[in-house]
């Protein structure tokens, strides 16, 4: 984590330096400052955090990716005439273990239009789950497995 905030730090010191404080300017000193924290690897502690941040990324495209296309299929429903939706209540085993990871991702399914996340069993090893679009209950659970699950693990993890 120390990684991390030394490489935003590094960030707002390049935007200060081109004088300019932007979205850009940040990224590109977010970017710089990963290299050089890259290349100064051997002189510091060693740190998962060289690891971890690709991970994040592709897991922030992941969820946008996702919440994207979840809402335009609710939109899709709304504005035509046909109901296309098959609302259904799934449960999903988790593999999920820990109060952080079992709410990271019950919050994760529930920001997602279309579904919600509405209890968990009490051996904290199931968690029900509403989805709009259940055209199967497998390929529901799949998807909560192998999408959110299975990313959110390998990121905090």
């Amino acid at each position: 984590m120390k990684h991390f905030f030394f490489n935003v730090f590094l960030a707002l010191v390049w935007a200060l330096a081109s004088g300019r404080i932007s979205l850009l300017s940040l990224t590109i000193g977010f970017v710089l400052g990963y290299g050089v924290l890259w290349f100064a690897q051997p002189l510091m502690e060693p740190s998962r955090y060289f690891q971890k941040l690709p991970i994040a990324i592709r897991f922030l495209g992941f969820f946008i990716w996702q919440l994207l296309l979840s809402n335009l299929r609710v939109a899709y429903d709304v504005i035509t005439p046909h109901l296309y939706m098959r609302p259904g209540i799934v449960a999903v085993p988790l593999d999920a273990t820990s109060d952080r990871e079992i709410t990271l991702l019950a919050n994760l399914i529930t920001l997602t239009p279309g579904t919600l996340s509405l209890d968990l069993s009490d051996d904290r090893r199931t968690l029900y789950v509403h989805a709009m679009f259940v055209d199967s209950p497998d390929s529901v659970r799949d998807s909560i497995k192998n999408g959110f699950e299975r990313r959110l693990l390998e990121l905090i993890r």
